[in-house]
């Protein structure tokens, strides 16, 4: 197999994946409509792609490339109002949030794409326990080795992404009693985790040609890691994030990662070592468990410090970097989320106490997305 060519593009440029439930408006159970909400999609403007995901009451929305966050923002505000009027003509509603409250995994559907089928056969159930709805950034890398550098230090930050992003504290039914229960679904895939710790782009490279070899994989899309590099784009791709509740809070995310990554490369931070994994696991499921209230360990430091204050710590290197990327407004509502605003998996829990019923919960989140 010839190496992987890593594509060039714009530093810091960045865009999203954001995969949404589409739920009907009588019991508002997942509804199998994706097909028909694509079709009648197929002819709006798109600066990016909508796209069906794994099983048939998925969609996703794949944004065009930015540079600043407030044309992001733009332009997923008018893709949700589009897709929203086509919703409300088939009488389905979309929403965000990382797992559907109350739907059962074993009235999914595939859809019927080669690639799908594929992962179905090779999953077995596990394919239809994937009707889980994930936000990923993308972040653009000037060069290979830049791209292997951010993603080893962006494992320092992913708790952060985590915590912020929460939105599935019901699956099946139940509270978890997780912020984002979405991560445990994906624990379950054989190729779940973190890229191994390789110095450079030659070296994943030789990494990758070895699974090849072993026919463990055949492209990228085989790695289900928490970031990776994303070499057809050019990019960085985080994939911890829970999809939230409204496209504003979607953006907000991005503009951090951006910030994140522009500070990470102009101090070409020097605790970047193999230890960054060692603490990844218990870091991961403290955010996962508790959100903004977990705790994480500092490899660096050795020390815990809770993921809450951390974010704010963080947040005062980003300012200057978020005045040039013209993203203050952003990293201002993520500074308020950790502050004690909280996150959307506290949200749903408020809305559940007052409600007192998961439909009324899912009509509720429909609700806040759709605006």
């Amino acid at each position: 197999m010839a190496p992987l060519e890593f594509k060039h593009s714009e530093a810091l440029t960045i865009g999203v994946e954001l995969e949404l439930q589409l739920v009907n408006t009588s019991d508002f159970n997942l509804a199998p409509d994706a097909d028909d909400l694509l079709r009648r999609a197929a002819g709006d403007w798109h600066a990016g792609e909508l796209k069906p995901e794994l099983t048939q009451s998925m969609i996703e929305i794949n944004s065009g490339v930015h540079e600043r966050y407030e044309t992001l923002l733009a332009e997923l505000r008018t893709t949700r109002d589009r897709l929203a009027s086509h919703a409300r003509q088939m009488n389905v509603a979309i929403a965000g949030g990382g797992t559907h409250p109350f739907q059962k995994w074993r009235d999914r559907k595939i859809y019927p794409t080669e690639r799908f089928l594929t992962v179905s056969k090779k999953y077995g159930f596990l394919a239809k326990q994937f009707t889980v709805f994930g936000q990923h950034v993308h972040i653009g890398c000037a060069s290979a080795d830049d791209a292997i550098y951010l993603n080893h230090a962006l494992i320092r930050y992913l708790p952060h992404f985590i915590a912020l992003a929460a939105s599935s504290p019901f699956y099946q039914g139940v509270d978890t009693a997780f912020d984002s229960s979405r991560l445990s679904i994906v624990n379950t895939f054989p190729l779940a985790g973190t890229m191994p710790f390789v110095a450079d782009w030659r070296a994943f490279n030789q990494y990758f040609q070895t699974m090849y070899e072993f026919g463990i994989v055949k492209s990228m899309k085989d790695f289900y890691w928490d970031v990776r590099p994303k070499p057809e784009f050019g990019t960085v791709e985080i994939r911890v994030c829970d999809t939230p509740l409204t496209v504003d809070r979607a953006a907000q995310i991005a503009a951090y990662a951006q910030a994140l990554s522009r500070w990470l490369w102009a101090e070409r931070v020097d605790w970047v070592n193999p230890e960054l994994y060692l603490v990844h696991s218990y870091n991961r499921f403290q955010a996962a468990r508790h959100g903004l209230a977990g705790t994480l360990v500092d490899h660096a430091t050795r020390t815990p410090i809770g993921i809450a204050e951390d974010i704010q710590h963080t947040l005062r290197e980003l300012f200057p970097h978020a005045v040039d990327l013209a993203s203050t407004n952003a990293l201002e509502a993520v500074l308020a989320i950790a502050r004690g605003e909280g996150n959307d998996a506290a949200w749903l829990r408020k809305t559940f106490a007052e409600k007192t019923t998961l439909p009324d919960v899912v009509r509720e989140q429909a609700a806040r997305w759709m605006q």
